[in-house]
């Protein structure tokens, strides 16, 4: 019998020490369930600096995971370039056998170096909205999104929605891009104490009856078409708007300013960790009326919490939250009110779309997202 190859798989880990949400949980998230699933692979971790110590030390670390820098470079300049293009000498250096893009790039040079590339594409936002990204951003992404489909082996989509937005923009074979839904953890599922949930109220002067919204406050997650709906709502319910602020959120205040909503919306940014169960399960509805996601991570996380959703069509938000759910126009905030109406008078109807969307997520918890993603890598070996 032969001996089985001792692999070295590389990864871009920029996103692991400098993002502490989205991309940056996904890739944490991933390099730790490989690493516990697969101890004798070696996973080298190539980044341009070392970020923040909280995020970097998120990774567990084990004999068979190591940190990567351009240590000879000290200007930001030198260590994005080292990123996008330098960084191959150091694969073919360190003799990986595959690199895995964590975050919707590949660096120039790989497929020619003869290093097979796997890259995870979240979101195609800036080719589907580019309204929402300053010009120049948009045109920067544009081009890595078409190096990296040059540069890639095979693509993994978080999504159908994702996968077909590759398509349309792009000429990757379909054959070579499979979905990997992102992993979710269940904590969001442990139901809160009374007492945990009063510490949580009482911190935070959280009103007695509110729908809740969390993610980043900005144009494209559309949180003022929640706003428009309070005014078709009982005065006694309120909005809590969770996430970090943005420009929008001048838009969003001029027009609580000039409806007189500012004793029913709350704004809570920075909120730790910790807090966020009880701030979900204290809610009666989760709202999430974004135009275009990648996945809606926000959506699972309300149904895990026991709240029926009422979110927005046109991206991928009905396959996050499944058919139980209520799906509305991005610009209805008419029905989006008598949909959150209905949640709170229906209570059959309620608790019905519940018990179905707790069992319909159950797809995207825990799933084997590291053997997922291993047999991805065998694909390409």
């Amino acid at each position: 019998m032969g001996t089985k190859k001792h692999l070295i798989i590389g990864y871009d880990a920029k996103r692991i020490v400098c993002n502490n949400t989205g991309l940056g949980n996904y890739s944490r998230n991933l390099v730790n369930a490989l690493v516990a699933a697969d101890r004798d692979t070696e996973f080298k971790l190539y980044t341009p600096c070392e970020g923040r110590k909280e995020l970097r030390t998120q990774v567990q670390l084990a004999g068979n995971v190591s940190f990567v820098y351009p240590h000879s470079m000290h200007f930001r300049l030198q260590r994005d370039l080292w990123r996008t293009d330098g960084v191959v000498k150091d694969l073919l250096r360190d003799k990986v056998d595959l690199f895995h893009g964590l975050s919707g790039e590949l660096p120039h040079g790989l497929r020619k170096a003869g290093i097979p590339g796997i890259v995870t594409v979240h979101d195609l936002i800036f080719l589907r909205h580019p309204e929402y990204y300053h010009w120049i951003d948009a045109k920067i992404y544009a081009r890595k999104f078409r190096v990296t489909c040059r540069e890639a082996s095979r693509i993994v989509a978080i999504s159908e929605c994702t996968k077909r937005d590759i398509l349309a923009f792009s000429n990757f074979p379909e054959t070579l891009i499979d979905v990997i839904y992102q992993s979710c953890g269940t904590r969001f599922k442990s139901k809160v104490s009374e007492e945990e949930k009063q510490r949580v109220q009482a911190k935070y002067a959280l009103p007695d009856q509110y729908i809740l919204n969390v993610g980043t406050i900005e144009k494209r997650k559309n949180v003022l078409l929640a706003v428009k709906s309070l005014l078709r709502l009982p005065e006694s319910l309120s909005l809590v708007i969770v996430g970090r602020a943005t420009k929008y959120m001048v838009e969003v205040q001029a027009f609580i300013t000039k409806y007189q909503l500012a004793n029913r919306v709350k704004f809570m940014h920075d909120i730790p960790n910790e807090d966020l169960p009880a701030i979900y399960q204290l809610a009666s509805v989760f709202v999430y009326p974004s135009r275009y996601e990648g996945f809606g991570l926000p959506v699972i996380e309300g149904i895990q919490s026991g709240l029926p959703v009422v979110a927005c069509t046109g991206s991928c938000l009905e396959e996050a939250g499944g058919p139980d759910n209520i799906y509305v126009d991005p610009d209805d905030d008419e029905k989006m009110a008598n949909s959150i109406a209905r949640f709170l008078k229906d209570i059959p109807f309620r608790q019905q779309s519940i018990r179905r969307s707790l069992n319909y997520v159950k797809r995207f918890e825990n799933q084997n997202f590291a053997n997922q993603m291993l047999s991805e890598y065998q694909k390409v070996l």
